[in-house]
């Protein structure tokens, strides 16, 4: 196309959880900027709300309130991205005017931006960033949120509610025919699913199909292969494969970020089903990259139809020890009172530094992709490891440096065989082979 180049660069990273400013700009930001500002399009998931205090705290949160100064932003820019994603599960921490104000500072400050809004067209909808090399859309969804925090569809006679861009799942758990018979028991014993039968009696819930059986909001069936299998919302996958229908033909490239928590079995490294099965179809319809993050650790690489999906590329920035304040109900959550303060409260959610993310070494390292697209394929994938600092106070780490430890993209590589790609380690960075 005229006025364009053919060969386009992507920066991506995973989750910015911050909470303060950069202290300086040292050598180790220096060359982690320069890497960043190398590429055309620079992305980053905001995983905190930025704004002074106009929101209010919600009854539930994603875990923390979180909450930044919205001149975390200007850090954000020197570091060189330009499009973000904020679509997860502590986009309403704050309520509606929480995500009202840090709308107003993203765009402030000059970021592209996608995953939530005023209603759910808004929240759904792609946005774009002119570069030299083309034109870039950007669709953010997420799959981890309290039901309350979904974007609300605008009527002719009834405006719309603010919110993120959702992906519901449902789940179903196959046992076997003995186990099903236990399970019908239990649930007769204890009466589990007297207003499920209720409500059919007068017709206010439809009886399941196809042999399915509640166990209050659990869903069961019977089967040889036992498990639990999850499948993406039909209505929320339609709506997200109708945006991205959209952005193909307006947009050179189109980016698809999902923010998830949600797993396969009992390790935060794999995905679950579903978050699989939503990449590829997104990629089908039209999509360029897959870009995950949401569970604070890496998982695997997927290369689909020559495109990439980055199941989940960790954490860039992770500060969420270094909030300026907290709400009552986190501080009740832990038996505190008035009379505590932040720290308190850190320390007891930590139990002292002896558990949760703070002893959780996958949470401080991540890796850095660099890919290049030619004609539409993806033509190269450089990874380049991250290291977060774990070792050291909690009120210094969660900065990131590039790594020479090339252990970090070993691990990637472990995860991404699962899913056939290789990675060839040399010099301390990694390349996919393609």
């Amino acid at each position: 196309m005229r006025g364009y180049n053919n060969t386009i660069s992507f920066v991506a990273t995973g989750d910015s959880f911050i909470t303060r400013r950069l202290p300086t700009k040292d050598e180790s930001f220096k060359s982690l900027s320069s890497l960043i500002h190398s590429a055309d399009v620079r992305f980053t998931n905001l995983e905190v709300t930025t704004h002074k205090f106009e929101g209010t705290p919600s009854a539930v949160s994603g875990g923390t309130w979180a909450i930044a100064h919205p001149d975390v932003l200007k850090d954000l820019k020197a570091y060189g991205f330009n499009m973000i994603a904020w679509a997860n599960n502590h986009t309403l921490d704050y309520s509606i005017d929480g995500l009202t104000a840090t709308e107003k500072y993203l765009t402030q400050y000059e970021f592209i931006h996608a995953g939530a809004g005023s209603n759910l067209a808004f929240a759904s909808q792609p946005k774009y960033f002119e570069t030299s090399s083309g034109r870039v859309a950007l669709i953010s969804v997420t799959s981890t949120f309290h039901e309350s925090w979904i974007a609300g569809e605008q009527r002719p006679d009834m405006v719309g509610r603010p919110g993120i861009n959702p992906l519901r799942h449902n789940t179903l758990h196959v046992i076997s025919r003995d186990n099903m018979r236990s399970l019908q028991e239990i649930a007769d014993k204890v009466n589990v699913n007297g207003f499920y039968n209720k409500g059919i009696e007068v017709g206010l819930i439809k009886k399941l199909k196809d042999g399915r059986f509640p166990f209050g909001r659990l869903i069961f069936q019977e089967g040889e292969q036992e498990g639990r299998f999850t499948t993406p919302n039909k209505k929320d996958l339609n709506r997200i494969l109708k945006s991205i229908n959209e952005a193909r033909r307006q947009a050179d490239y189109v980016l698809v970020s999902i923010h998830s928590h949600e797993v396969k079995g009992e390790t935060l490294d794999e995905p679950a089903d579903f978050i699989k099965t939503f990449s590829r179809a997104c990629i089908d319809e039209g999509a360029h990259a897959i870009i995950g993050h949401g569970p604070h650790v890496l998982r695997g690489i997927e290369i689909y139809k020559e495109c990439p999906i980055f199941y989940s590329l960790g954490n860039f920035i992770f500060q969420n020890e270094t909030i300026s304040n907290l709400p009552a109900d986190f501080y009740e959550k832990y038996g505190l009172d008035h009379s505590h303060n932040v720290a308190d409260a850190l320390d007891a959610r930590s139990d002292m530094n002896t558990r949760g993310f703070s002893v959780y070494p996958d949470a401080w390292i991540s890796v850095l992709p660099k890919w290049t697209m030619k004609d539409g394929k993806l033509s190269e994938i450089t990874l380049y490891p991250i290291d977060l600092g774990q070792e050291i106070h909690r009120y210094q780490r969660g900065w990131p440096v590039i790594s020479k430890n090339e252990d970090i993209l070993l691990k990637l590589s472990n995860l991404s065989s699962s899913f056939n790609t290789s990675i060839k380690i040399e010099n301390g960075i990694g390349k996919v082979m393609l």
